[in-house]
């Protein structure tokens, strides 16, 4: 008699093995900033030589999660799309925390738990705050925005229309790996950590990923949500961004 086999509705096998390999799992975790990188500093990242990380970025694109940008004769790698960075943000959640070994890995470790991009939104302890933030004022509910919530992001600059009409979801919860509650991902969480970064609220850190809160951006965020007294840029917290 044959056995009988589970019937699968999707082929999840390759996938986990192209994510499987170190060197791989290396690159793509530093292409979840969003920005696009040359193989040389992927290579540096991952900490192998410029013709192994060419190798496993050949994989990479032949499985869909790397696109390459052209430049003249530069190629650029980055993730393929949010989907990508969501399968990532995920195992992140589920595995293991890296042992720090040394005093530079410390410092990164704590930046990156402060705050930096999940792809291309706000994440860490400000993400997680500016997401209570966002709830707290009435200005989300649930996965829509209030309208109260369009006059502030209106206020900032933040397209809201624009970001509800792309293919995109719009403005689910994300799960932060190091913090373990949600902060705003989707379109909606994209335009508002772009508009963050084009005001100058928050600054790219010293570290892949990293990013640090600015002077006029602790001032900006305490005045629209005043009453958030344990966010980052609270003005009952003496609260400076980790030494570089």
């Amino acid at each position: 008699m044959a056995a009988d086999h589970t019937v699968r509705d999707a082929d999840i096998a390759p996938v986990a093995a192209l994510i499987a390999d170190p060197t791989r799992a290396a690159i793509l975790t530093a292409l979840l900033g969003g920005r696009a990188l040359a193989a040389g500093e992927l290579a540096r990242l991952a900490g192998v030589s410029a013709a192994t990380a060419s190798a496993h970025l050949a994989r990479l694109l032949d499985g869909g999660f790397v696109t390459v940008l052209r430049q003249g004769r530069h190629r650029y790698y980055r993730l393929s799309g949010p989907e990508a960075a969501e399968v990532l943000e995920v195992l992140a959640r589920v595995g293991a925390r890296p042992p720090v070994r040394s005093l530079r890995q410390s410092r990164q470790a704590r930046m990156l738990e402060e705050a930096r991009t999940c792809y291309d939104h706000l994440a860490g302890k400000a993400g997680v705050a500016l997401f209570e933030a966002l709830r707290e004022s009435g200005c989300l509910a649930g996965e829509e925005v209030t309208a109260v919530g369009e006059r502030l992001l209106a206020g900032i600059g933040v397209h809201v229309a624009g970001a509800r009409g792309t293919r995109r979801r719009f403005a689910p919860e994300c799960l932060d790996w190091t913090e373990r509650r949600p902060h705003l991902g989707g379109a909606l969480g994209a335009a508002v950590t772009a508009v963050l970064l084009e005001r100058g609220w928050f600054r790219p850190g010293a570290g892949p990923r990293a990013l640090t809160l600015t002077d006029e951006g602790r001032r900006e965020l305490a005045a629209l949500f005043p009453g958030q007294v344990t966010a980052p840029w609270s003005k009952e917290l003496t609260w400076h961004s980790p030494v570089t």
